[in-house]
């Protein structure tokens, strides 16, 4: 996992030292989610709860990305095979 997680930072940062920008957050929270997903149990409910967090976290960064910075945003959409879900009325 963690070295799923530092491919996924080395191909979204902008620079070397970047590790905390919104593309760098979205790449590793859908990591993250995948992962967990697979390793998912239906009885599992502290888990479930951390999983729907995440997936919670990443729509607001991605709201946020989208606001801020489209091209980045349709990078990110891109290469992790993401839907664009955000209404209109929200923005």
């Amino acid at each position: 996992m963690k070295i799923e997680l530092a491919k996924v930072r080395d191909e979204f940062n902008m620079s070397e030292s970047d590790c905390g920008s919104a593309r760098v957050q979205v790449a590793q929270l859908t990591t993250k989610i995948k992962h967990l997903s697979s390793v998912l149990h239906k009885k599992d409910k502290h888990s479930r709860k951390g999983l729907l967090a995440m997936v919670q976290k990443r729509k607001k960064l991605l709201k946020y990305l989208r606001r801020t910075d489209w091209d980045s945003y349709c990078l990110v959409l891109l290469k992790l095979g993401l839907r664009d879900t955000a209404d209109s009325k929200n923005y």
